[in-house]
C-alpha cells in the first residue's frame, strides 16, 4: 500500500499549508486501482473512487491523481459501499441486566466500523416509551448511522415479563413514534412471543401499515396455531421482513429436508428474507440446504448483541464469509450486504457509490486460505476466502485504518508532529508554536 502526499502539503503540513493545497485540488481522496463492486450501479471492475465533501464525486476507470489531496492505492483490493446490517441490537448503557434494552446490547462504534459496516438498524430494542432515550443515548452520539424498528412492545425488548405482554403491543402509539421520527425509524418489530395468538403479529403489521413502513418478525416459539408458512403467506405484506430464514427452529425446512413450500411462496408475494445470524439463528444443516435449492436471502445481517459477538456469528464480515464458503459470489453477497438491505429499509440514498451519495465507503481485502466458519451449534464449515477490512469512510472521513493506509510514515514528520483535523481530513501537524509567557 502507498500513500501519496503532493509536494506543496509534502514540505509543510500545517493546517494552514493544508488548506492552500487542498483549495488547488478537487478532491480530498481518491481510492486508486480498487476493484469496485457496487450493486445498484451494476459496476464489478477496477475502478478509481474519488471524494469531495464527504460525498462520492467520480467513479471512472482512471482519474487523475494530481487533482486529489490524498491518494490512496487500493490495486488488489475490493471497494464497496459502506455496509448496512439490519440485524444490530445497540441499545446499551442502561444497566438493565439481561435485557436488550441494556446489558445484552453493544455500542456500535466499536463493532461495526472495524468491519466495514457504516450503517445498522437496531431489531426492536426499544419501543415507543424508550425510544427517546434510545435517540439520546445511541444514536445521536454514534459514529455508525443507527437507524431503528421499533417494537410492537412499548417497553422494549426487555425480556420475557414485557415481550409477552399483549397490553403493551399497541399499534397507535407505536406508529406515532414513528411517524414523529420518520426516516430514523425504519420499521416495525415483533420478536421473541411466545403463545399462539397472531396479536403481535398483526399489531405490528397494523403499526407498520399507518406508518408506511416494513415490519421486521423474529417469530418467536414455534407453534402449530400459528405455522410460519401462514405468517409469509397470509400475515405479513410485501416489502415486510422475515428474519432468521436458516435458523431451523420454525420448520425452515420440512420434514423431507426441503425449503419450507411457504418460504418461496412469501418470496414471490414480496416477503423479504434476512438472514439475522445472531447466537442462535443460523445452522449448516438449514442454510446448505436451502442454498443448494436456490433459496438465497435477499439481505445478510449479523444480529449483533454480547451472545452472538464471540459465538459463531462474530461480525458481518465473518457472516458474509459463510456465504463465500457456500459458494456465493463476491458480487452477490456484496449486494446482499449493501444496496439490498437498503432498499428494504427504505433507505436507497445508501448502499451505492453513485456520484453525489454519502461517502460511506468499505474497502475490503479477500484472503485465500484454509478458513473455518461455525454456525450456532459450534458445527464447522471450511472455506477457503476470508474478508478482511482495510479502511471504513464515513462521511468521506477515516473511521478505521488497519494498517494506517492514509497515514504518512511517521519518519516523514517533523519533529515534534501531533495530531489535529481540519474541516476537510484528518492532518498530522507539527507541534504548534508555543509563546513565551507575558512577565
Amino acid at each position: 500500500m502507498w500513500l501519496r502526499l503532493f509536494p506543496a502539503a509534502a514540505i509543510c503540513l500545517v493546517m494552514s499549508a493544508t488548506a492552500q493545497v487542498s483549495a488547488q485540488q478537487k478532491y480530498d481522496l481518491l481510492l486508486k486501482g480498487g476493484h469496485v463492486v457496487d450493486a445498484r450501479n451494476n459496476i464489478s471492475a477496477v475502478r478509481d473512487v474519488a471524494i469531495a465533501d464527504g460525498k462520492v464525486a467520480a467513479v471512472a476507470a482512471n482519474i487523475n491523481a494530481g487533482d486529489a489531496l490524498k491518494v490512496i492505492d487500493a490495486s488488489g483490493l475490493y471497494v464497496t459501499p459502506g455496509l448496512v446490517d439490519i440485524h444490530v441490537h445497540a441499545y446499551a448503557g442502561t444497566g438493565e441486566r439481561g435485557s436488550y434494552a441494556g446489558d445484552n446490547s453493544l455500542y456500535p462504534d466499536g463493532f461495526t466500523l472495524r468491519s466495514g459496516v457504516t450503517t445498522v438498524a437496531d431489531a426492536g430494542s426499544s419501543g415507543w416509551r424508550s425510544f427517546d432515550d434510545f435517540k439520546d443515548r445511541i444514536i445521536d452520539r454514534s459514529k455508525t448511522r443507527v437507524l431503528a424498528f421499533l417494537n410492537i412492545v412499548g417497553a422494549g425488548m426487555r425480556g420475557d415479563k414485557f415481550e409477552q405482554n399483549l397490553s403493551d403491543m399497541e399499534a397507535k402509539p407505536t406508529a406515532d413514534m414513528a411517524m414523529r421520527h420518520k426516516g430514523l425509524i425504519i420499521g416495525i418489530k415483533t420478536a421473541h412471543y411466545a403463545g399462539p395468538e397472531w396479536a403481535p403479529v398483526e399489531r405490528a403489521v397494523e403499526a407498520g401499515t399507518q406508518a408506511n413502513i416494513p415490519v421486521m418478525v423474529d417469530f418467536g416459539a414455534n407453534r402449530p396455531e400459528r405455522p410460519m408458512a401462514e405468517l409469509v403467506t397470509k400475515k405479513l405484506r410485501p416489502g415486510d421482513i422475515y428474519t432468521h430464514m436458516y435458523s431451523g427452529l420454525r420448520n425452515e425446512l420440512d420434514d423431507s429436508g426441503h425449503v419450507n413450500p411457504g418460504m418461496p411462496e412469501g418470496r414471490k408475494r414480496g416477503v423479504i428474507f434476512d438472514v439475522g445470524h445472531g447466537g442462535g439463528s443460523f445452522a449448516w444443516r438449514i442454510a446448505v440446504p436451502a442454498i443448494k435449492e436456490g433459496f438465497r436471502p435477499d439481505s445478510i445481517s449479523t444480529d449483533l448483541h454480547i451472545g452472538s459477538m464471540n459465538a459463531g456469528m462474530k461480525d458481518m464480515l465473518n457472516v458474509m464469509d459463510k456465504f463465500l464458503a457456500m459458494g456465493m459470489s463476491l458480487d452477490d453477497v456484496i449486494r446482499w450486504s449493501t444496496w439490498n438491505p437498503a432498499r428494504e429499509i427504505k433507505h436507497e440514498e445508501l448502499g451505492h457509490l453513485s456520484v453525489g451519495a454519502s461517502a460511506d465507503v468499505a474497502v475490503l481485502r479477500l484472503e485465500s486460505g484454509n478458513f473455518g466458519f461455525v454456525d450456532m451449534y459450534g458445527a464447522r464449515l471450511k472455506g477457503t476466502r476470508k474478508l478482511t477490512c482495510e479502511l471504513t469512510l464515513r462521511d468521506g472521513k477515516v473511521v478505521y485504518d488497519l494498517n494506517g493506509t492514509t497515514r504518512p510514515d511517521w519518519t516523514t514528520l517533523p519533529k515534534d508532529y501531533r495530531q489535529t483535523g481540519d474541516a476537510r481530513w484528518d492532518a498530522i501537524t507539527p507541534a504548534p508554536v508555543r509563546q513565551p509567557r507575558r512577565p
